[in-house]
């Protein structure tokens, strides 16, 4: 899929930013460490973190709640069980919003999305961040 269909289908529905809550965020972070891998949670988070700035635009929070919906979706273009390609899908949707959400991702960004990888998988995984 390309990205400007991608971008269509994903970050502008409505589907996915109302399939969006923070309690089904964090659902979806817990129970995917292994198969979607620390590294995309980790940049979940930063988008998560990225919607508490008030100076963050409300287009690009928009488009990060459509991202972040698509990741907690049960219903993706690729389902999230398909062995090895599961999450491609959802690392798309999130790689995009990173894209236009990277002027907003600034250190106190960095720091909190850490801190949570800290609290909920123990500070031994920061090392695998890097």
């Amino acid at each position: 899929m390309d990205n400007a269909k991608f971008e269509t289908e994903v970050l502008d529905s409505k589907k996915y930013t109302e399939s969006y809550s923070e309690s089904g965020f964090f659902d979806k972070v817990r129970s995917t460490i292994k198969s979607a891998g620390l590294k995309l949670i980790y940049q979940a988070l930063l988008l998560f973190y990225v919607t508490e700035n008030p100076n963050c635009p409300m287009k690009i929070k928009a488009a990060i709640f459509a991202a972040l919906g698509y990741f907690i979706s049960p219903i993706d273009v690729i389902p999230d069980f398909t062995p090895i390609v599961g999450y491609s899908d959802d690392a798309g949707a999130i790689a995009l919003a990173i894209c236009l959400a990277q002027l907003y991702i600034d250190d106190e960004v960095k720091r909190k999305a850490r801190n949570k990888i800290a609290d909920i998988f123990g500070d031994s995984v920061l090392n695998d961040l890097d």
